[in-house]
């Protein structure tokens, strides 16, 4: 049976769970302090210093939604339909936040991440077989991930792809090395990362000038022209809620700021659901912006077939001058490294949740990032490993969003922070309308010509 919030188990190493061996840092600890004072009503500091202990966990997870992947994407809807499908990218990024917001919760009340519950809650089989369909995903992220690294590192530096892959695989154990110093060193690192992704694409909208006439209607009234602009939104949808990110979430939150009464958890729960709001609010800008710069540089142009990262740089330095493409290439490059190294972090959560192997977190990091590695020096052509990748992700999806709407509507495991029967329902009405929608992106990817 799964733990409930009264069966909470202490947690048996670091601050992130059972993929850490390490104690709290001196800023964590100061963090966690902090944190308890505000629920305890003892703080006397004002509403946003009161607010930012508590802020972290979602914007590592949000990296997921600015990566290479949402670049492919973003870029290609926005050079063929224009602003057409920017609201895609809007409804999109609501439904993630509820998703988002229930892993979360389930870390925080129970103490166990999704992949923990599921081993928990379900037959050795069935637990084996989810591992196995979770690792793929989690390699594929990876993949994706490492492309979208590698490709900005040659954009950049002229590095063959191989060699970009490698020194990829280098910085991300660097990047993953910051948990020795605590949660809040690595979770500085990858909110300074996303911060420079979204400074990328201020000046890239300010260099391209866009209709914002065009971007308000838009972003507001829902349109399609044609069953491509449907398959693109598919699409879109596809690289933005991701299953290792709802494996992650609810990890990053199980350990982070433990409480137990009702009313504290209560308390801590509203406090997540900021974090997620305004993490999930700067990725939807983000995504937001990659479409408006590609439909106000590309579309407006004529430059309709724009689809993959390479050409997307070479064909802005004409466009818009070389600032333009080296700050695409920049922001690329930060993407890649940061979802990389997150993928990496899902991956090693998945593998130790499910299974529980008790094996060194060096080696389930390389044994996560080494068959992205692989294929990248093997020559695999980029586009069709990415059109894979996102094949894998769309798959996985359901073995993620269902089991967390499950575990998540249980009083038994839930308590007081049980979904409500309207999240329950809102829930899985978001849950098909992304299965669905990923059902008809593979099965056009695979029978649609």
């Amino acid at each position: 049976m799964p733990q409930t919030t009264h069966q909470r188990e202490k947690p048996a190493r670091g601050p992130h769970g059972p993929h850490t061996q390490h104690e709290p840092s001196r800023t964590d600890s100061k963090l966690i302090a902090e944190a308890n004072e505000v629920l305890e009503g003892k703080s006397k500091k004002g509403l946003i210093a009161r607010i930012l202990p508590f802020m972290g966990p979602a914007f590592i997870a949000s990296v997921a939604y600015v990566d290479p992947g949402n670049f492919a994407t973003n870029i290609s809807g926005g050079a063929q339909f224009g602003y057409l499908l920017l609201w895609v990218i809007i409804a999109s990024n609501l439904m993630a936040m509820l998703i988002q917001t229930l892993a979360a919760k389930l870390g925080i009340v129970t103490g166990h991440n999704l992949a923990e519950h599921c081993r928990l809650k379900y037959r050795h089989s069935t637990t084996v077989v989810l591992w196995i369909l979770m690792e793929a995903v989690a390699m594929a992220t990876d993949l994706a991930e490492f492309l979208g690294a590698a490709v900005g590192f040659n954009l950049l530096f002229g590095f063959p792809l191989w060699l970009a892959a490698i020194l990829t695989g280098v910085a991300t154990f660097i990047i993953l090395a910051l948990e020795r110093y605590g949660f809040r060193s690595l979770e500085a690192v990858i909110t300074g990362f996303v911060s420079a992704i979204a400074i990328s694409y201020i000046i890239e909208i300010f260099l391209g000038k866009p209709n914002w006439t065009q971007v308000a209607h838009h972003a507001f009234f829902p349109e399609f022209n044609g069953s491509t602009s449907i398959l693109l939104a598919a699409g879109i949808l596809g690289a933005t809620v991701m299953p290792h990110a709802i494996y992650l979430h609810s990890s990053l939150t199980q350990h982070r700021v433990v409480v137990r009464e009702p009313m504290l958890l209560k308390k801590l729960f509203r406090y997540e659901i900021v974090d997620v709001v305004v993490a999930m609010g700067v990725a939807s800008l983000v995504n937001g912006a990659m479409l408006i710069m590609s439909a106000a540089t590309f579309h407006a142009q004529g430059l309709t077939q724009v689809g993959t990262l390479e050409e997307a740089y070479r064909t802005l330095e004409p466009l818009l001058g070389k600032a333009a493409s080296w700050v695409f290439a920049i922001s690329l490059l930060f993407s890649g490294l940061s979802s990389a190294s997150v993928g990496t972090m899902a991956g090693q959560i998945i593998m130790q949740g499910f299974m529980n192997f008790e094996i060194p977190v060096w080696l389930r990091r390389l044994i996560t990032m080494i068959p992205s590695i692989v294929i990248i020096v093997l020559g695999v052509d980029p586009t069709k490993a990415l059109i894979l990748s996102q094949v894998l992700l769309s798959f996985g999806l359901p073995f993620a969003i269902i089991p967390l709407i499950s575990f998540t509507s249980d009083t038994k495991i839930m308590g007081v922070l049980v979904n409500r029967a309207s999240t329950k329902l809102l829930a899985m009405l978001v849950a098909s309308i992304i299965l669905v929608l990923n059902m008809y992106l593979l099965y056009m990817t695979f029978f649609g010509g």
